[in-house]
């Protein structure tokens, strides 16, 4: 047991992009303060940020359905869609930034332009789309978006999908020729890189096994160096945890009243992943489906283009499942340690509510290859088991608590903050649209934990996200400008053609 004590400025636990922005943006601010990051696993960006575990798909709400609800009198809800393309144009806006402060260079290794849509079959979810779009393409927001339910210009669209389709039910879709692939994981290499280079301790294979206040009111962390087993012991005035998975059973740990009564629900998923390049090139977009129902929101249904280490690759999927762990490299015993005395209630409550959901899952885990190449085949009617292979993705814990309109035991589907009344510790919890938002969320726990800077930091902060402050949605000609200055810094104005770039 070493007796080592470390005091710091900042402590930041995991090293995903959470981290990664949240330490970009207040070395920007605030450039001598002392940061350390601690990292249970060898390398930045291995869990939820990772490529592979579907954190890339740079959630723009320009083509995922579940961010827009049909009303009960048939009008389309597009607030949540809004909330998260702001949210989108915030990162983009930061993202611009730096590149062009040579903080990160070579965007093209970590964001690609990439077509969104959306696809239904099925006469009423045409119907659907069709007042879908047309709400949202009155705003500025999502100026641009095509729709058509014409098989010929289908055919142009998404010649893998509608190639050799026998059935004869109407089918639609929706494009954005502006969106994006988002590589999370290249960006969180990037981000830490950066970091390196402005002296921030960054430690990896360090594992943070308590952590309580001490009578000074700092937060003391022991920390585990899981190389040589050694415990150190590291002070700091504010501690961020964005752990993934792993946050909650921190959060408890430190003891906060704000922390109580929140429970987690680990969801993990399945893709599908083309090995066959032919296949890759013929197919040039997101396409977003809609969910089955019963399936919870995270499954919706997508055929993806992907750009990883430069090459083009396809996804299919997800595949909802079930696991006890938190963290891909969790333990099989995260959940039911995770369940305390000031959350039991909440956690039966909502146990009880979500059977459904659970027998849902259930089921996903069962599913064959083969069953699994039925739903593939609702996209691509010619798919051939041999062409695809089966890929593990991330886990995702999604968050329990009693809400107001939910009642005891709610689950909630999205990314939460959780901080103390101080300000001196906050967590992250929950999932997508996560890492899309990454920028919007890290300045929200800015703004929670250092209001007395407030004042001194935003022009600081206008000057990394001109945007900040203003709603996009009430001044076209702001979000014309963002488009058209982050698509140049980020050479987003490239390749808008190459559709069969390998």
């Amino acid at each position: 047991m070493s007796n080592r004590q470390t005091e710091t400025d900042v402590i930041l636990i995991g090293a995903g992009i959470m981290s990664a922005t949240l330490g970009t943006l207040l070395k920007e601010l605030v450039p001598n303060w002392k940061i350390t990051v601690f990292e249970k696993l060898a390398s930045p960006g291995e869990e939820s940020s990772n490529e592979w575990n579907n954190a890339g798909t740079g959630h723009a709400a320009l083509c995922e359905l579940n961010y827009t609800s049909e009303k009960p009198d048939g009008s389309i809800d597009i607030s949540k869609a809004i909330s998260v393309n702001e949210q989108f144009q915030v990162s983009m806006q930061f993202w611009s930034y730096l590149v062009k402060s040579n903080l990160i260079r070579n965007p093209q290794d970590f964001i690609m332009p990439l077509p969104h849509m959306s696809m239904v079959q099925g006469k009423e979810d045409v119907a659907f789309l069709k007042r879908r779009f047309e709400t949202m393409s009155k705003n500025p927001l999502f100026q641009g978006m095509e729709f058509s339910d014409d098989p010929k210009k289908l055919m142009e669209w998404i010649p893998l999908i509608m190639k050799d389709r026998t059935s004869d039910e109407p089918i639609a879709a929706t494009k954005m020729d502006s969106g994006t692939d988002v590589n999370f994981g290249a960006l969180t290499r990037m981000l830490f890189e950066h970091l390196k280079s402005k002296n921030v301790g960054i430690h990896y294979k360090h594992s943070v096994d308590d952590i309580k206040r001490n009578s000074e009111g700092a937060w003391e962390l022991k920390i585990r160096n899981l190389s040589s087993g050694s415990v150190e012991r590291h002070t700091a005035k504010f501690v961020f945890i964005g752990g993934g998975g792993g946050s909650l059973p921190l959060l408890q740990k430190s003891g906060i009243p704000e922390g109580k009564h929140i429970g987690g629900f680990p969801i993990s998923g399945l893709f599908m992943v083309c090995n066959n390049p032919e296949v890759v090139a013929q197919h040039h977009a997101k396409v977003y489906g809609k969910a089955k129902v019963g399936a919870p929101p995270m499954s919706v249904p997508h055929l993806d283009t992907r750009f990883i280490d430069n090459q083009k690759s396809l996804l299919f999927g997800p595949f909802a499942g079930f696991s006890p762990k938190f963290l891909k490299t969790g333990s099989m015993f995260d959940l039911l340690g995770s369940v305390k005395p000031n959350n039991v209630l909440t956690m039966l409550a909502a146990g009880a509510k979500n059977l459904s959901l659970t027998k849902y899952l259930i089921q996903q885990v069962m599913l064959s290859k083969e069953k699994r190449m039925e739903e593939l085949r609702e996209f691509i009617p010619n798919a051939k088991s041999e062409d695809w292979d089966m890929l593990v993705a991330g886990q995702r814990v999604q968050v329990i608590k009693d809400t107001e309109a939910g009642g005891k035991g709610t689950l909630q589907f999205g990314t939460e903050v959780v901080t103390a009344s101080d300000g001196s510790i906050a967590a992250l919890l929950g999932a997508s649209p996560g890492a899309s938002t990454a920028v919007s969320v890290m300045l929200e726990v800015i703004e929670k934990c250092f209001p007395q800077h407030a004042k001194a930091w935003e022009p600081k902060i206008r000057e990394m996200i001109p945007s900040y402050g203003a709603p996009l949605m009430k001044n076209p000609g702001l979000i014309r400008e963002i488009h058209t200055s982050t698509a140049r810094t980020l050479g987003l104005n490239r390749g808008l053609h190459s559709a069969n770039v390998m």
